[in-house]
């Protein structure tokens, strides 16, 4: 059974990075498809990034485009996700999804496995 845990998130100002990791265990890395979503208090859960099985082919939402790189490590069987520059509106629990699938997408009713999260706050 496939498990996902994230870690790496913390509270930062505005305008410094950080790293999140993705711990993905009981399946095959390499065959599946990852993203990141974040969901704020009170919003509904946003597609962040994603990036297909191979890890060659990604895609961002446009508020994170230029500042955020998703990256897949399928011999480590881990999943990052690097955050620059920083904004307050970045603040949310960033969840890693998996889903059994090549090709990744940005609904997250197509995701199979979600990690329990981990919160990144940043201050102005």
């Amino acid at each position: 059974q496939v498990h996902l845990v994230e870690s790496g998130g913390g509270l930062v100002q505005a305008g410094a990075s950080l790293r999140l990791s993705c711990a993905f265990s009981g399946g095959t890395f390499s065959a599946v498809s990852m993203a990141w979503f974040r969901q704020a208090p009170e919003r509904e859960r946003e597609f962040v990034a994603s990036v297909r099985r191979l890890g060659s082919v990604t895609s961002y939402t446009n508020s994170v485009k230029g500042r955020f790189t998703i990256s897949k490590d399928n011999a480590g069987n881990t999943l990052y996700l690097e955050m620059n520059s920083l904004k307050a509106e970045d603040t949310a629990v960033y969840y890693c999804a998996c889903r059994f699938d090549p090709l990744a997408t940005t609904d997250p009713t197509g995701y199979d496995v979600w990690g329990q999260g981990t919160q990144v706050t940043v201050s102005s």
